[in-house]
């Protein structure tokens, strides 16, 4: 109970220090961190490596792109064995800035009307960065010992599909944790999410030909067996429209408006300049999918059916479209990857998570699932229970004058300074394994 007035009693210091919360989240914005164009954020994940070093947290910074480091800080719990370990998320890097766009002030000169913090990346997401390290600091600093282990991850390139969540789970043989929390765009709902893989559908000619020999290609009786693939694509849009509508019809998931899984032909590429018959053309994908299904799936539906749309066309037949999904980068190779990620409303982390926002905020916490995409997918694929949790709405996101309401990320921070504290002070529980195999006295850990 001594240690829960004490929590109680940080939580009073985030009201009470909430000038040093909003003045860690101008610093953090003042970095000019946008991406693209991106190549901008090692000096901001320095300040985060620093702060996260004066906490006595263990340091891994590396290079994804020049100019674009990971920083991944590890605090070893007392007692991990036993204690339930977290991983906290988030990304470094901001929305673009248009010149043409009608700021009140320089986007990365903060200010703070009426409550709000104004900034790009108030929203997404360093408000939420903001909370997490003000929190991880006010525990460190009252001596909240944490026997389980606690990760944080500053990644990069999420905004650009660089994914450098992926890049720390792949580092050092593989993230491990009992739980994770995304501290990206929720509103403080918590979230999971859909998924997104772009890709290029290319259709290509063995034969090339002068645009003089079109009308012997479209007219009878003129015996040339060509055509163009800029008007044969037309044919793969049809039937990307046709699959469309018929996943809108057959596929659903509670907590989206139907339809809400999209096949968008985004990107037309095709021919070579007016005096040639288009023998090449690339049309590139974005594909919005369910909590429920995986990217190899959807990638794998749509490619049946286009390929069938094909076979029944007289030359498609024998040039059948080709198909490269996903990507490392939209920056660098025009392609990305965003898993989906399903949560389970009855898991303990879930559950430890929506009684401490109800505790702090009075409200009923709100398990829902997001209109958009994070990089909470990945830690997902490693078998990590993750959910999205963050202040800022997707209504500011990106936006003109992007900000948070500092009443938000005050109460954002003390949930995180109890639910940091209430999960790793959560025993782990050991069960025991029964196998021919195995020796009675061996256990698994849940």
């Amino acid at each position: 109970m001594t240690e829960m007035k004490d929590i109680q009693d940080i939580c009073k210091q985030v009201d009470e220090r909430q000038d040093e919360l909003t003045k860690l989240l101008k610093t953090l914005i003042m970095y000019k961190t946008p991406a693209p164009p991106a190549r901008n954020t090692n000096e901001a994940q320095q300040f985060v490596a620093t702060f996260l070093n004066n906490q006595e947290f263990s340091i891994d910074k590396w290079e994804i792109y020049p100019g674009d480091p990971n920083v991944v800080g590890y605090l070893k719990g007392l007692d991990s064995q036993n204690y339930k370990s977290l991983i906290i998320n988030g990304h470094m890097d901001v929305a673009e800035v248009s010149t043409d766009e009608n700021w009140e002030k320089d986007p990365f000169t903060p200010i703070v009307r009426d409550g709000y913090i104004i900034g790009r990346g108030a929203a997404d997401m360093k408000g939420g960065m903001a909370g997490a390290l003000f929190a991880i600091q006010l525990l460190k600093e009252n001596r909240m010992e944490l026997p389980g282990d606690l990760t944080f991850q500053s990644v990069i390139g999420e905004e650009v599909g660089e994914a450098g969540t992926l890049q720390a789970c792949k580092r050092n043989g593989g993230a491990e944790a009992d739980f994770a929390v995304v501290v990206d765009t929720s509103d403080l709902h918590i979230q999971g999410q859909g998924g997104v893989i772009t890709g290029w559908i290319t259709i290509k000619s063995e034969k090339t030909f002068h645009d003089a020999m079109r009308s012997k290609m479209i007219h009878a009786g003129g015996n040339v067996l060509g055509a163009s693939a800029i008007e044969k694509m037309m044919k793969i849009i049809e039937g990307l429209q046709e699959l469309e509508r018929h996943w809108a019809v057959t596929k659903s998931y509670p907590g989206y408006p139907a339809g809400t899984n999209t096949i968008n032909p985004a990107v037309i590429e095709g021919g070579r300049h007016a005096a040639f018959i288009a023998d090449e053309c690339r049309l590139w994908i974005t594909v919005h999918f369910y909590p429920n299904e995986t990217h190899e799936q959807v990638a794998q539906e749509i490619e049946e059916y286009i390929l069938n749309v094909a076979k029944g066309d007289l030359w498609l037949k024998d040039n059948l479209p080709t198909f490269t999904w996903g990507g490392t980068s939209m920056i660098e190779d025009k392609g990305e990857i965003f898993p989906s990620l399903e949560i389970d409303p009855e898991q303990e982390g879930v559950q430890l998570l929506a009684g401490v926002h109800e505790k702090v905020s009075g409200e009923r916490a709100i398990l829902d699932v997001s209109p958009t995409v994070t990089d909470g997918g990945w830690l997902g694929e490693e078998g990590i229970p993750t959910v999205i949790y963050g202040p800022g709405d997707l209504q500011n996101a990106h936006s003109v004058n992007e900000q948070v309401l500092i009443e938000q990320l005050i109460q954002y921070t003390k949930t995180l300074v109890q639910f940091i504290f209430e999960w790793t002070n959560t025993k782990k529980i050991k069960i025991r394994r029964e196998a021919t195999n195995l020796n009675r006295g061996d256990w698994d850990e849940i």
